[in-house]
Parts: C-alpha cells; structure tokens; sequence
C-alpha cells in the first residue's frame, strides 16, 4: 500500500530554530550603513525592529529556542504534511521519488506564518502596537495580519500597485484578517509620491513598497516598527522550522534527498528548507544538490551581479552583499508577484557565489505548464511562486527518467493559488505572455549599484 502523507507527531515539532551562519563556508560580508556605508551596529537597526529581533539577526549561535507563546500558535497548523507525489510520479514515468512539504496548509495559506507569528510575538513583547510592511502577491501582507491579529498589533500592507490591481482577493483576504491595504506607490508616504511624480503609471515593485513600509516606522517615533517577510538572517532562521520537520518525515519515509528544491525571490522559503538539508549534509558527509528557482524576468541569482546594494529603491534600506539586479530595477508585472524582487538574502547569496547551492530560472508558460501537471495528479492547485518549484522538480525527474537514477527530490509546496485564478485564466486562454530580460535592461539596472569599499 502506499503511504502518500508522513505525518509527525505533534510532540516532536522543533523547539529550537537552526541558524545557519556558524555553518557557512565562509563569513557574510557585514551590512553596511546606508548613510555612512559604515558597517552596521545593532542600535542603527533600532528604529525599525525591536531588540530581539535585531540580536537574531547578528547572532551566531548555532540554535535559538522559539518561545513558548510562539509554539503555542506554530502548534495550531504545524507539523504541515510532508507527502509522496506518487501520482506525478506515475504521470512521469519516472524512477525518480518526489516528496513535497506541504507549507499551503498554514492559515495564511504558505510558509509566510512563520515568520510573521516570531516577529508579531517580539514586537508585542517590546510593547509595540503597530506595525508596517510590504508585499507582493500578498501572501506575506496575509500571514503578518493574521499573526498581529493574534497579538493585538495593528498591521499596516504596502501591496505592490500590480499585485493590488490583479489579485483583488489577496487584498480582501488580508483585510478579512484586520490589515489595512494601501496600492504601492502610494499617496501616503513621501516616498510614495516621490515615485509617483517620476512616473505616475508604474506598476510598483517590492523596492518600492519596503520604502513606504520602512518610512512609516522610521518617522513614527518608535510607535511602528518595520515587519520584513523575506531576505533577512532572522526571516530565514524563522522558517527553519519547515527543514527541520522535514528532515524527521524523511526519516521516517527511510529516504535522503538527493536534490533540494524550492522557488526563490527573497530566499525565505528555499531557505527554511535547504538550510536545514545542508547543516544536516554538511555534518553527515553527505552531498545534496540545492536549486533555487527564480522567474527569467527576475533573474537576480542567475544573472545579477554579486555586489553591495541597497534592499529598497529610496535607498533607506542596509546595504546588503547579495546578488542584485540593482535597487531602482522595475521588473514585469508576472504573476508570482512574491518572486519579484532585485535582490536575494545574502546566506543564500553566499552559499551560491560558493558554489555551495545553484540557482536556475523559467518562464511562465513552462511554469504554469508544470502547475497543471501537478494539480491534476496531486490534486493541490500551487500558487505561481511554488509553480517555479514544480517546474523544475519535473525537470529534474525527467532526467531521471532519461539516465535510469532514482534519485530522491524533494521541494516546498510553499503555498496554494486559490486566490490566483486570474493567472490561471490567462494560462489557460493563451494569454500568457513570457517575459525574459534583455542584456540592455540588465545593464541599465548594473549602473545603479552603489561602488562601495568596505574597510578592512
């Protein structure tokens, strides 16, 4: 009989976040000031996270406990299922053995509670009562809301102007949960009509949208604090949990993958995945191969420059090393709004410039090509940002079925597209269009990287 879900019990969820950074080939380049270029202290970031958070983001101890409060709400969704794609595998034809974790079944309907529960937690525990953020396919503007809900926080979404107009229901949602939603660029911040005045019809950008969220907390006078989803040490240790789970389902199912997989805009999902699966490998002896997936149209791990830049288009934001495709870069207006970023955590950053982990890209007809693949056979309608996942788990299976290896792949569902049914739509009408990047575009977004020497 087959066993399609490896369920864990419930007793063993992981009490303590991994953290990475004692663990990478190399010390991260520090974050630079991005006034003074300096590099950063702990009290420059105090105007926007509270203290907690701040001292994750520095630390290198090898493991931080999750607070109690926190697992008492992890403990309402998690463990989320990992489970045997048998029916993909059947449609492929493939001696490959596919498992996804299945991170759509949180509330928020992907990976982006995890966060958003630890960092609500420690804003509360400061005494904060609002806070700000961005998002782009609303995904991560959804899970903050609901988890200020629970901790009695105001939540304040700068939804990327594109994303705000195509997907009405991700809006709803996060209102539903008591946010409040403002189109990015906006009227409401100085920021927002700066690029409004330089170009009233844009369609936004993640870049954008983190200056409004950012400026709302810098000039509240410690009132809001700044609520990121993605790119940062602490976003990414707080995702760990998923690796983690996954690493004891695999255990169970008497399987280690051979390939790690998951869509990568910021990096917070391939993150709590692969992060775990190398700290594991690297103290093992074993050898994984980790991708992260990107759209053609935002290609940053694949063909942006390893360089020092900023993470918003104001130019507010720490500098970061990280690979870029410059801070004012305007991507297209594609579905997977969350992927949809210039820049990329800089752990992840590292690990590839390291060779430690690869990155690859598609387009959307490809991709939503392999979204119906899955739907079809595994029943669960991925959104566009996981559908990259996909694509290439099939890719990789393919090959399988080529050279006659079974390997073991396993990538993160990390959430469902119920509420991206016009993208959908538009795949299934043969309206779809493909986007990928010019060297032009890409050489006029190198020019705004900052030339920064860092002292030794």
């Amino acid at each position: 009989m087959r066993e399609y879900n490896i369920s864990l019990d419930a007793k063993k969820l992981p009490t303590a976040w991994y953290n990475i950074t004692p663990d990478l080939p190399t010390p991260m380049a520090p974050p630079l000031h991005p006034q003074t270029m300096k590099p950063l202290a702990p009290d420059d970031l105090a105007a926007i996270f509270p203290m907690n958070l701040i001292e994750q983001e520095m630390s290198a101890a090898p493991a931080i406990d999750i607070p109690g409060e926190v697992m008492d709400v992890y403990r309402l969704f998690r463990p989320t299922p990992l489970r045997r794609a048998y029916r993909l595998e059947d449609a492929l034809d493939t001696p490959a053995r596919i498992y996804y974790k299945n991170e759509s079944v949180a509330p928020s309907g992907s990976h982006k509670i995890n966060t958003a529960i630890a960092q609500a937690y420690y804003n509360k525990e400061e005494g904060i009562r609002a806070m700000s953020t961005e998002t782009g396919a609303g995904q991560w503007g959804t899970a903050l809301s609901i988890a200020c809900q629970f901790f009695g926080i105001e939540c304040n979404v700068y939804m990327v102007r594109v994303s705000y107009e195509q997907k009405p229901y991700r809006r709803t949602l996060i209102q539903t949960y008591g946010g409040k939603v403002f189109p990015s660029p906006g009227e409401t911040t100085e920021s927002g009509r700066a690029f409004l005045s330089t170009n009233p019809d844009t369609t936004g950008s993640l870049g954008m949208a983190i200056s409004e969220a950012v400026e709302v907390a810098a000039k509240s006078g410690g009132k809001v604090k700044y609520g990121l989803g993605s790119v940062l040490n602490h976003v990414l240790l707080h995702q760990t949990v998923i690796g983690l789970e996954a690493i004891q389902q695999m255990e169970q199912a008497e399987a280690y993958p051979d390939i790690v997989i998951g869509c990568c805009g910021g990096g917070s999902n391939f993150a709590g995945l692969a992060f775990p699966y190398y700290g594991d490998a690297k103290h093992r002896g074993k050898s994984i191969d980790f991708i992260a997936v990107e759209p053609a149209s935002c290609p940053t791990l694949t063909r942006g420059h390893y360089a020092y830049d900023f993470g918003d288009t104001a130019r507010t934001t720490p500098l970061l090393k990280q690979y870029t495709l410059g801070h004012n870069f305007m991507p297209p207006g594609i579905h997977a709004g969350g992927l949809r970023y210039h820049g990329v955590a800089q752990q992840i950053a590292l690990l590839v410039n390291e060779g430690a982990m690869r990155a690859v890209s598609c387009l959307q007809n490809p991709m939503f090509e392999a979204c119906l693949l899955f739907a079809r056979t595994e029943g669960i309608v991925p959104a566009p940002e996981t559908g990259h996942a996909i694509r290439v788990a099939v890719d990789e299976a393919l090959k399988c079925k080529e050279s006659g290896e079974a390997k073991t792949i396993l990538f993160n569902l990390s959430g469902h597209g119920h509420f991206d049914m016009t993208a959908y739509e538009a795949y299934l009408s043969g309206k779809l269009t493909d986007h990928a990047l010019d060297a032009a575009v890409l050489e006029a977004a190198e020019a705004a990287i900052p030339k920064v020497t860092v002292e030794s």
